[in-house]
């Protein structure tokens, strides 16, 4: 039986929702592991470029001004992949918080391939009889200390916990990591036309933006513009 992997990036994010082709990212922690202990960590807030939900920061804790001066996901990205080399990623459901960041890799021009180990695949598997198997659950079960819903904090409990399940249930054909699959088609920059002619219905019906324009993907620009025209009407020339 081989050993345990012991070097690998683990990884959180906190979202303004759950569907990656919608929502942004607004905070990213993780912790590089090197033998099984925790070398260095990264942590950042990142402007989002739309509003914040409420529902969101009540979750987190995170507010707005928190997120104002933030650097936007494509400043962020090429530290993040900096930071994580070429280790594996480790993660309680990994693979939402790779379809994220594979999605603002995508648009940013950037290759991101990943294998990854998932707590939470491996708790479903051997921790059948459990209640939950949320993190927070998970970590009750093994008490293991969290600040639920920031990243840093679940990334660093899902290391914790990755620890616990291989004392307990460790095989290698079940623990080792695995190639992250996620489909993704490049989104373009809003465009100088629909830039314009958001600021122009905005300024006509007196909307203060939630959003930033130099943010928006063509798909975003498009959507705000119906909903705006819904609500308001055409703009009249």
């Amino acid at each position: 039986m081989g050993e345990p992997v012991r070097d690998y990036v683990c990884l959180d994010l906190e979202t303004t929702g759950l569907r990656p082709k919608f929502d942004k990212i607004i905070e990213i922690g993780a912790a590089r592991v090197r033998g099984g202990k925790i070398e260095e960590t990264f942590e950042t807030f990142v402007r989002p470029g739309i509003a914040l939900p409420e529902r969101i920061a009540e979750l987190t804790g995170i507010e707005e001004k928190d997120l104002d001066g933030a650097p936007s996901i494509g400043e962020v990205l090429p530290a993040f992949l900096a930071f994580a080399r070429d280790l594996p990623f480790l993660g309680h459901n990994v693979g939402f918080d790779y379809a994220f960041l594979k999605r603002a890799a995508v648009n940013a021009g950037i290759g991101l391939e990943r294998s990854a180990i998932d707590t939470l695949k491996l708790a479903r598997k051997f921790l059948p009889e459990l209640p939950g198997r949320r993190l927070s659950d998970l970590c009750v079960h093994y008490e293991i200390p969290l600040r639920n819903h920031r990243a840093l904090s679940d990334a660093c409990a899902a290391h914790f916990l990755y620890q616990r399940l291989c004392d307990e249930f460790y095989r290698e054909e079940e623990f080792r990591p695995v190639p992250l699959l996620c489909k993704v088609k490049k989104e373009g920059p809003a465009s100088k036309a629909q830039k314009e002619r958001l600021k122009k219905l905005c300024d006509r019906h007196g909307i203060r933006p939630d959003f930033d324009p130099e943010l928006l993907t063509k798909n975003e620009a498009s959507r705000l513009i119906d909903r705006i025209l819904a609500a308001h009407g055409i703009l009249q020339k």
